[in-house]
C-alpha cells in the first residue's frame, strides 16, 4: 500500500471589489480591448480595507474545511503560499492558525511567487507521505494590488487579489495511477533569471518596493518550462496527456495557458480557465481555479488533474493528482 495525499476539501475567497478593465482607462494609456487582447483578463478583485492576506486565507481555509466536513481541530499542519505576507514575521500561516482557532500542530509559509502553491502542495505531500502529518491545509493567498506601480500599464492591469485552499488527507492507495491523491510532483528554479520578475524592495533594504516584470521575457520562458515540468510530473506519475481530464494552470495570461496546452497536446476544453475573472492572483490562482472548477461542475472525484505554474525566481513546477 502507498500513502497518498488526497484532496478532501476545497474553498476560496474573493474580495468584494471587482475592477473591470475600463477602470484603468481613466488613469493609464490603455483600453479594455488592449488588456483583453494581450492577457485575456476582463476583471479582477482588489482587497478592501478589511481584507488582508491572512484574513482571506482564513476565509478560504474555512470554506475548504466545511467542504471536507472537518474542523480546525482535525488539521495537523498549515502551509500558506504567499509573496504578500501581512508582516515580515510571524508567518501568515501562524496567523491563519490562530484565526481558525487551531491550538495544536504547526504552520509555515512558502514563498515561490506564482509557483508557490505548487511548491506548497509538494511540501504537504512530503509531510503526509513521511507520516509527519495526516491532514494539511494548503492555502494560496495574495494581495498583489498592494505592491503595484499604478503608473506601469504593463503590470498593474494584470494582477488581482484572492485566496484558495485545499485540505489534503493521508489515505492508503494501491500505488498505481488509479489512486486518488497526489501522484507526482516536479519542482524547479533558476535564480539567474531574477531580473525578469521581482519586487524592487524588501525588509532588509528598508523599502516596500513595487512589482517589476519583463513580460515578453517571462512569456518566452513560461510556455516551454510549463509544458516540460508538466510532462516530467506526468512521466513520474505513469500517465499520459490522453489520461488527463483537466489541466488547471497558473492563471497569468490566456496566451500562456493556450500555448502550454497546445505544447502538451491537450485541447482547451480540458483546461480550467478563470484568468478572465480574477487576473493573475499569483500563488492563489491554482487553488482558486480548482475551487471554481469544482463549483462549476467541471472537476469531479476521480478526475486526473495536472497543475503547473511559473513565477519569479524563476521558479516553476507541476503536480499531478487524482481528485
Amino acid at each position: 500500500m502507498t500513502l497518498r495525499a488526497v484532496v478532501t476539501g476545497v474553498g476560496h475567497y474573493l474580495p468584494e471589489r471587482i475592477v473591470p478593465n475600463a477602470e484603468f482607462e481613466k488613469t493609464l494609456d490603455t483600453s479594455d480591448e488592449w488588456i483583453r487582447a494581450r492577457s485575456g483578463i476582463e476583471n479582477r478583485h482588489f482587497a478592501g480595507d478589511d481584507d488582508s492576506t491572512s484574513s482571506m486565507a482564513v476565509a478560504a481555509a474555512t470554506a475548504a474545511l466545511a467542504d471536507a466536513g472537518c474542523t480546525a481541530d482535525d488539521v495537523d499542519a498549515i502551509i500558506v503560499a504567499t509573496s504578500t505576507a501581512d508582516l515580515t514575521f510571524p508567518s501568515t500561516a501562524t496567523m491563519v492558525q490562530a484565526g481558525l482557532g487551531m491550538t495544536s500542530g504547526f504552520a509555515f509559509d512558502v514563498q515561490a511567487v506564482c509557483a508557490g502553491f505548487v511548491y506548497a502542495l509538494a511540501n504537504a505531500n512530503a509531510l503526509i507521505a513521511s507520516g509527519q502529518a495526516k491532514r494539511v491545509l494548503v492555502i494560496g493567498s495574495e494581495t498583489f494590488s498592494r505592491i503595484m506601480d499604478w503608473t506601469d500599464r504593463g503590470t498593474c492591469v494584470l494582477f488581482g487579489d484572492g485566496a484558495g485552499a485545499l485540505l489534503l488527507e493521508g489515505q492508503e492507495g494501491a500505488g498505481t495511477p488509479a489512486d486518488r491523491g497526489i501522484l507526482a510532483t516536479d519542482l524547479n528554479s533558476d535564480g539567474r533569471h531574477k531580473d525578469l520578475l521581482y519586487v524592487d524592495g524588501g525588509s532588509s533594504t528598508g523599502t516596500t518596493g513595487y512589482l517589476r516584470m519583463q513580460g515578453n521575457q517571462v512569456f518566452r520562458h513560461a510556455v516551454e518550462k510549463l509544458a516540460a515540468t508538466a510532462q516530467t510530473a506526468m512521466d513520474r506519475a505513469g500517465v499520459t496527456a490522453e489520461d488527463v481530464d483537466w489541466v488547471v494552470p497558473h492563471q497569468a495570461n490566456i496566451r500562456i495557458i493556450q500555448g502550454t496546452a497546445k505544447k502538451m497536446n491537450i485541447s482547451m476544453d480540458r483546461v480550467v480557465v478563470t484568468v478572465q475573472d480574477h487576473g493573475n492572483t499569483s500563488a492563489a490562482s491554482i487553488p482558486l481555479a480548482l475551487s471554481v472548477g469544482k463549483q462549476r461542475g467541471q472537476i469531479k472525484q476521480g478526475d486526473l488533474v495536472v497543475t503547473e505554474a511559473i513565477g519569479g525566481g524563476l521558479a516553476w513546477g507541476a503536480v499531478v493528482l487524482r481528485w
